[in-house]
């Protein structure tokens, strides 16, 4: 499906004119306001991307790089470099078969929200009060690689949270009241992750310095079974949290999931070529990468339209920000924002390509209650007016036909997860419970 997949080119809105537009005496042009509320509406796709952001390439450039060489460091070598810039990880890091690796840090609003209501448009820097000999030190980051990668992934996480509250602004005053907006506030923090997808090579540099069993020579099955070991690695949840241990399709890094926050912001992922080899004298191996573009020249994540019941792979500007609905943002919206239907796509032979990516899931309070009167049917349970649109087209396309029935199988509906008066904490357990838990559904695939 891969070669063969449409793409979808992302409406894109600029930085400068997403400060204006959010403005509260915003006198901006009527149609962009138009547009944003197409692509994230119930017709739409469900995200757009966000270009042309101050100070962002250069800090994306050099923060993406360091998942893949913290996924890859000795535990010991990692657990301090993650305590010394306050950071954490999701996933079971001592399993070398996982799918991928992610670092998480909370991030509070108060943080940055002094500094971008007094300068709305000074880039990511000011978000942070970064002096500039900070932002002189990021060009130097290759003397000590992760010197600054606490305040790297503070400056391009608070700078994304600047531009989910713009759009949450924008939303709210097209649809009517501050929800969105002031449901983002009251949660106080955001949850950002620098995430690692492993290629196989990946797979094989972290059996290999693992823990040795038995004999210590090599195994010429080792690569084999590795790979359909990582098959089995460990997922994140529909907002980035470990959960148990799933059986991953061959073709995935990620499983079909909608987000459950409000929205969730991503940065045009990075892909990294890596070489790996073991010396003859020795047991241990050793593995470089460098940065190479896209295989096919999209972000390898996919969405399902379900206006034109299709999967479409999304590609974006280079160094864009992507934003995606999450299923909070349809609640709260009564529908007229669409979440999104998503996976992230492994790439065909291509044993040795991974992906980073930074990604901010924001997300309401917790004890935010959600109420369901006047929100659409058809998004609540959607099942059955999917199935009619897949009868509809089965005889145009019969294997679009088979992916809708297939993603029906292993994507609980809304209505199976949120009832009328639960919090935001429910709802969240309840949909982790139905895709991750002991019969959730893709636990079973």
């Amino acid at each position: 499906m891969e070669e063969g997949s449409e793409i979808l080119q992302l409406y894109e809105i600029q930085y400068s004119d997403l400060l204006l537009l959010s403005s509260s005496s915003s006198s901006c042009s009527h149609y962009q306001e138009k547009m944003i509320m197409e692509n994230l509406g119930p017709t739409g796709p469900g995200l757009l991307a966000i270009t042309n952001v101050p100070d962002a390439p250069l800090l994306r450039r050099k923060l993406l790089p360091l998942a893949r060489k913290l996924a890859l460091l000795s535990p010991d070598d990692r657990k301090r470099i993650l305590r010394d810039h306050n950071l954490g990880s999701d996933v079971p890091l001592k399993n070398p078969d996982r799918n991928v690796s992610s670092f998480a840090m909370q991030l509070k609003y108060a943080q940055g929200m002094e500094a971008i209501e007094s300068k709305p448009s000074d880039g990511v820097g000011s978000h942070l009060n970064l002096e500039n000999e900070t932002m002189g030190r990021i060009g130097d980051i290759e003397d000590d690689v992760f010197d600054n990668l606490e305040n790297m992934f503070k400056a391009l996480g608070l700078c994304m949270m600047e531009i989910g509250l713009c759009l949450a602004r924008i939303c709210d005053r097209a649809i009517g009241g501050n929800e969105l907006e002031q449901s983002l506030l009251e949660s106080c923090a955001a949850k950002g992750r620098l995430i690692h997808y492993h290629s196989m090579v990946d797979s094989l540099v972290l059996r290999e310095a693992g823990p040795k069993k038995g004999s210590s020579k090599r195994n010429p099955n080792n690569h084999a079974r590795s790979k359909e070991n990582l098959l089995k690695g460990a997922n994140l949840d529909t907002n980035g949290n470990e959960v148990r241990l799933c059986e991953i399709h061959p073709n995935l890094w990620q499983q079909w999931h909608y987000d459950y926050g409000i929205f969730t912001l991503l940065t045009d992922p990075m892909f990294l070529l890596s070489s790996h080899r073991t010396t003859a004298k020795s047991e241990f191996s050793s593995s470089s990468d460098q940065e190479c573009a896209s295989p096919s020249g999209h972000s390898y994540l996919q969405i399902f339209h379900p206006n034109k019941n299709k999967a479409l792979m999304v590609k974006a500007s280079p160094e864009s920000f992507i934003v995606q609905v999450g299923e909070s943002a349809d609640i709260l919206s009564k529908g007229k924002l669409r979440s999104t239907l998503h996976c992230v796509r492994r790439p065909a032979r291509f044993e040795n390509l991974s992906r980073e990516t930074f990604v901010v899931f924001l997300q309401p309070s917790w004890s935010k209650t959600f109420s369901i009167s006047d929100y659409p049917m058809e998004h609540y349970n959607p099942s059955v007016h999917h199935l009619e649109q897949a009868e509809e087209h089965y005889f145009a396309d019969q294997d679009q036909n088979a992916l809708t029935q297939e993603i029906q199988k292993i994507v609980p509906p809304l209505s199976a997860r949120l009832k009328d008066g639960m919090t935001f904490a429910e709802f969240s357990r309840e949909t982790t419970k139905q895709y991750y838990g002991g019969s959730g559904l893709q636990c079973n695939k």
